[in-house]
């Protein structure tokens, strides 16, 4: 873990930690040791074990005694996240029609026109990040702190269930034309058309999500 030098080393192990659980490197039912991971990840025990204390508290593994149990992300989960996400996301492209500063609006639309670039390239992973860089901007630029810190945590742990959405073509030709209208109504400080936009495209997402899921077992 040479590369980790930004952030403290806690937030760098929860972070590749919650990434591969998410990701499907740890499957349900795995059991992660402190002193596995000392040996995986090349520190000391400490900031794993803050690491670990951080991810039960998400939900994402649980102590059986003997080690932390993965529990990963259920259809029941990604149901729920994506039932929450509906509910608020609205609710961050609405403020961010309101308070988007110019800064946050040209990059929103940078990111748009890099969406719109990868799709004809058909560069799924370029897209995926575009996706997440997206909803990111929203958050940052509704300017309300709450509705960010409960949405970003829920993005990442859609990261793996995204990405599998956009191996279906019709999913990503309707998802680019989605982030382009919601995009035009924050740019045109629409907060209710906006926030209409993105209900639809969340109700959208989370319905394609499931039937890869269902798809993948």
């Amino acid at each position: 873990m040479r590369a980790f030098k930004t952030t403290s080393l806690a937030d760098q192990v929860f972070d590749k930690l919650e990434n591969d659980i998410v990701m499907g490197v740890y499957a349900r039912g795995d059991i992660l040791t402190e002193l596995k991971l000392v040996e995986q990840l090349g520190v000391s025990r400490t900031p794993i074990r803050e690491a670990l204390r951080r991810l039960e508290q998400e939900r994402l593994i649980e102590d059986s005694g003997k080690g932390s149990v993965v529990l990963g992300i259920t259809e029941d989960d990604l149901i729920d996240i994506m039932e929450i996400r509906q509910y608020v996301e609205p609710l961050a492209s609405y403020h961010a029609a309101m308070n988007i500063t110019q800064e946050h609006l040209d990059e929103l639309k940078h990111v748009v026109q890099l969406q719109e670039f990868f799709c004809d390239k058909s560069d799924l992973e370029h897209l995926n990040q575009m996706d997440a860089r997206f909803h990111h901007v929203i958050c940052i630029a509704s300017g309300r702190n709450v509705i960010r810190d409960t949405l970003l945590p829920l993005h990442r742990k859609t990261t793996r269930f995204r990405k599998a959405a956009l191996a279906k073509e019709e999913r990503v030709l309707n998802m680019v034309k989605e982030h382009r209208q919601i995009y035009d109504a924050i740019a045109a400080h629409d907060p209710q058309k906006a926030a209409e936009l993105t209900a639809q495209h969340i109700q959208a997402a989370k319905q394609s999500m499931i039937e890869r899921m269902n798809d993948n077992g």
